[in-house]
């Protein structure tokens, strides 16, 4: 059989594994035990053997991000509208970066960009694109940040940020070869960025939910500052600004509606499969002078300036159109199933709380603000922690990884998954008695 021969025997077995995931409440999943023996060979496995090494083998040794007890970084809960989408986008070779090749795509990404912009507040003339995740998407405003800043006549090399930003933007900055200016405080406010500033910041990357422990900056203060100044202000929502759509949560991001540019990640608590990142911009035009790549070969997709590209607002040309898997999801559930849902978990955290504040052995390090809880355990030290982890982990019960606050390990929970229940929670609590 060669290469490009379809092989319906594979496409039952693959297609049936797809559909049983679908169906069932995922395993926690392993760690791989040992090393398989090699499967590239010259004459190739044959479909029976290599799909038992992908289902049997390769597959399950993985621990199962979607899982309700995934409680370590920041978990995932894809929806099966968008994990099929997902699908159907795989098997379609189609390039998402030129509205030219993809014009339908374009448009229904654009729509869900759309969406999350009017949740933030930004005009009707903002736009963006997706890219593979909070980094890329760090990077690609920054960017355009820079550029700005240049093209103004201003040769600034700083951005300036709390010591809670994620390490992406610092692994940026040293890909951009911008020095970071560190703003001193608990979180980054206005008054504190006011005092910190000097005249070689090009950028202020504010954060609205820290990946350690949910925390929101003072958007509102930094982007008075900002406009004051005339200095680009991004926000991170990676994870926090999935909560946008949550009206009990919509006034903790007050500020949020005066930045440049945001991100947020569908993949974390928008319910949409690896990898996805929304990057949205004020002014998108900006962005465009930024990216947009220029060779002989690529010139035919600018005849037409009305034409939305998304390869020219983010780092990258090639790129499928991760955003598909959002759109659908939205379309077949609407919003207001994308409200209830992340509700739901917000729900589930503050009672899960309070059921922390009701152990008299554990202690919130923090009141959460959004879905993030962090705790002590009274009489532990940081290898008591690890034990905890690694039993609940080696037991398939719960992926849960301890973390540092000022120094001091503690217990860490992240919640964004609608089917997560208080029940899950008391499992991983009893097992710190």
């Amino acid at each position: 059989m060669s290469l490009h021969d379809r092989d319906e025997a594979l496409e039952t077995a693959l297609l049936a594994a797809a559909r049983k995931r679908l169906a069932e409440r995922p395993e926690l999943g392993s760690i791989l035990a040992g090393r398989p023996p090699p499967a590239i060979t010259p004459d190739g496995l044959g479909t029976e053997r290599a799909a038992a090494l992908l289902l049997d083998v390769v597959m399950p040794a993985a621990i199962q991000i979607d899982h309700p007890r995934y409680f370590a970084f920041i978990p995932a809960a894809p929806a099966p509208a968008s994990a099929l989408a997902d699908v159907l986008l795989a098997v379609n070779a189609i390039y998402g970066g030129s509205w030219l090749e993809a014009s339908g795509l374009v448009h229904a990404e654009n729509e869900a960009l759309a969406w999350l912009a009017e949740l933030a507040g930004f005009p009707d003339t903002a736009g963006g694109c997706f890219v593979p995740g909070g980094t890329n998407g760090n990077l690609s405003a920054l960017h355009a940040a820079r550029e700005r800043a240049r093209h103004a006549g201003n040769p600034a090399t700083h951005l300036a940020c709390h010591a809670e930003v994620h390490s992406s933007v610092r692994s940026m900055a040293r890909i951009m070869d911008a020095e970071v200016l560190p703003v001193p405080g608990d979180g980054l406010t206005g008054e504190a960025l006011e005092q910190a500033l000097h005249p070689g910041v090009f950028a202020v990357v504010a954060t609205a939910g820290t990946t350690n422990l949910g925390t929101i900056d003072d958007l509102a203060g930094v982007a008075a500052v900002c406009a004051d100044r005339g200095i680009w202000l991004h926000v991170d929502g990676a994870y926090g600004l999935g909560a946008l759509c949550a009206p009990s949560a919509r006034a903790r991001f007050a500020g949020l509606e005066r930045a440049d540019s945001f991100i947020v990640d569908p993949h974390k608590w928008l319910f949409s499969p690896f990898d996805c990142c929304a990057l949205v911009y004020r002014e998108p035009a900006l962005a465009r002078a930024a990216h947009r790549q220029h060779a002989s070969y690529l010139e035919a997709l600018y005849d037409d300036e009305d034409a939305f590209n998304p390869s020219d607002y983010g780092v990258h040309l090639t790129r499928r159109a991760r955003g598909l898997p959002l759109w659908f999801a939205l379309a077949v559930h609407g919003t207001d199933a994308f409200t209830d849902a992340v509700e739901r978990t917000l729900a589930t955290a503050r009672h899960a709380a309070a059921e922390i504040d009701g152990r008299p052995e554990l202690e919130l390090v923090a009141e959460p603000e959004l879905t993030i809880l962090a705790f002590r355990r009274s009489g532990w030290a940081p290898a008591d922690y690890t034990r905890w982890a690694e039993a609940l982990r080696t037991s398939g019960t719960a992926f849960v990884l301890p973390t540092t606050v000022d120094g001091e390990t503690v217990a860490r929970l992240a919640i964004v998954n609608p089917r997560t229940t208080l029940d899950d929670v008391k499992v991983v609590l009893d097992a710190a008695r």
